[in-house]
């Protein structure tokens, strides 16, 4: 596994748990690098002093806090080290809550939780207690500059952590939804395409087009070969007539599921025998 990215102690009520944190999601995204447009060599980002023009190494550059215009209080590491809170070391656990009571909004990023050797029991008495009780911890914890707020929930018999966005770090909308009548039968014909339409949710069920497609792209020019390009479908327009638009969305859907459950239903074809080797005649055979 990874570097642990945090090392300290979970605690509830009087029961502390040594506990090491993992990230538990990475990005794969195709990255690019910036290129010089005349020769193709690589763009530097150069760090540089906006007074002398002087460029300027890691160490450097420090850590300011402007107050003021161009007026600056300098903050370094010790000063971080130093900060009073209890969170920089322990993560408390102060509520436990619904998880649908957290709002998929807050949701940051997630990371795995593996206990240290002496606290394996209390790790087991907490992921058991949570699961049996299905709820959600909540709690505070701090990560390099930053102190966050997380929920700790259980996954496949283990914990996860995920950092969640404190309440003035969500964007609450501008505008209230607008009062728009929908007829009864409009919502039973949408509510018979849901139906239609659920499903477990698979993760592996889904591909990243996108970056497959992008991927094939730099291959074949890897290749020298000429890239297909395939027409741009036509944007999507809103139903003129939502009744009828519902109602072609449910016989395709019906279509599709037809389809897909006799292709699940039809036998393999067995593969036919292999016929036996002919041997050359040869002249004692004969």
């Amino acid at each position: 596994m990874a570097r642990a990215i945090w090392r300290g102690t979970i605690s509830f009520g009087m029961v502390n748990i040594p506990i090491k944190l993992y990230t538990a999601t990475e990005s794969q995204d195709i990255s690019f690098r910036q290129l010089h447009k005349e020769d193709n060599s690589p763009i530097r980002l150069v760090k540089r002093c906006a007074a002398d023009g002087q460029d300027l190494s890691a160490d450097e550059i420090v850590r300011g806090y402007e107050y003021g215009k161009d007026r600056y209080i300098i903050i370094d590491d010790s000063d971080l080290d130093k900060l009073p809170l209890p969170s920089k070391h322990t993560m408390e656990l102060t509520a436990f809550v619904k998880a649908d009571e957290i709002d998929p909004l807050y949701y940051e990023k997630g990371y795995y939780i593996e206990p240290e050797e002496v606290g394996r029991k209390p790790f087991a008495l907490l992921t058991r207690a949570l699961a049996e009780k299905d709820l959600t911890a909540i709690g505070k914890l701090a990560i390099r500059t930053k102190e966050r707020l997380c929920a700790l929930r259980t996954k496949e018999g283990g914990l996860v952590l995920e950092t969640l966005f404190w309440a003035d770090e969500v964007r609450m909308p501008d505008n209230e939804p607008a009062d728009v009548k929908v007829s009864a039968a409009e919502m039973k014909i949408a509510y018979a395409l849901i139906d239609l339409l659920e499903a477990k949710f698979e993760p592996d069920a889904y591909r990243d087009e996108y970056r497959e497609t992008l991927m094939s792209v730099i291959e074949a020019k890897l290749e020298g070969q000429e890239v297909a390009v395939a027409p741009a479908p036509e944007a999507a327009r809103p139903a003129v007539d939502l009744m009828a638009a519902l109602k072609a969305s449910v016989e395709a859907a019906k279509s599709r599921k037809s389809g897909a459950s006799k292709q699940a239903d039809e036998p393999e074809e067995a593969p036919s025998p292999a016929k036996p080797a002919r041997r050359k005649k040869t002249a004692a055979s004969r």
